[in-house]
């Protein structure tokens, strides 16, 4: 008679066990799963989009869409892609997803108690924007470095690069360099300037704050910027040359 008491007590937690293993690792396979796939698969939306989706309904805004429209790298100007590198990550050709440096820079700046900055590079960006959620949690923090590892170990840079071109915000739910060139200028990405796609690039710190059609005196000072980085780092074939 014990010993089956013994026996009842003990089962459950077995299972409890159990689950503690199977579930991380089934949560593990399941997001190389989906790695791998959007390796060779354009993604119809992101995490952030259908957040920011609900989020307008719930805050009674029926009418909110979302803009996006997918276009492969080869299907933008030229000057996209490096806008991009020059203005968030001028080390992404040479860095394996994580850029110390920046971050040590970014904790130093914060620490004089000036205004925030963050160290993400463009791969961590797209952990981010593609498959988790906006926020500080230390949750959110660690999931990111997770997938940050994932997409560099799976995909080429210059897959990770045509996929923040695609899933960064650039206004009020306007996502990706195709949709944000069709609404604010109609026209195609491809047929972008060198000047706008400077300052698509140069709203991205804040895109609901900043804009790229109106641009204000830190959206100008900073395009100009950009665009003089872009010369400086060499040009187009910096951000994608050996992909």
């Amino acid at each position: 008679m014990g010993t089956e008491q013994d026996e009842r007590k003990v089962r459950p937690r077995r299972r409890w066990r159990r689950w503690l293993w199977i579930t991380p690792c089934a949560l593990a396979l399941f997001s190389i799963v989906q790695v791998v796939v959007l390796r060779f698969v354009d993604p119809p939306f992101s995490t952030v989009m259908a957040l920011r989706q609900v989020e307008a309904w719930g805050q009674g805004d029926w009418g909110f869409r979302i803009h996006y429209q997918w276009r492969d790298l080869d299907a933008m100007a030229a000057s996209v892609p490096i806008s991009l590198v020059a203005a968030e990550d001028q080390r992404f050709p040479l860095h394996n997803g994580f850029d110390l440096e920046a971050i040590e820079k970014a904790m130093d700046h914060n620490a004089r108690g000036k205004r925030l900055r963050g160290g993400s590079t463009i791969s961590q960006q797209v952990a981010k924007n593609l498959f988790l959620w906006q926020g500080r949690s230390w949750l959110r923090k660690g999931l990111e470095a997770w997938y940050t590892v994932l997409i560099e170990a799976l995909w080429s840079k210059r897959r990770i690069l045509e996929m923040y071109a695609n899933v960064a915000e650039f206004g009020d739910g306007v996502y990706g360099v195709q949709a944000a060139s069709r609404q604010f200028w109609g026209k195609d990405a491809a047929r972008l300037s060198p000047a706008e796609s400077a300052r698509l690039a140069a709203v991205l710190p804040s895109p609901r704050r900043y804009s790229a059609t109106r641009p204000g005196p830190f959206v100008q000072r900073r395009a100009a910027w950009i665009q003089r980085q872009a010369r400086q780092l060499g040009g187009p074939g910096y951000a994608v040359d050996g992909e």
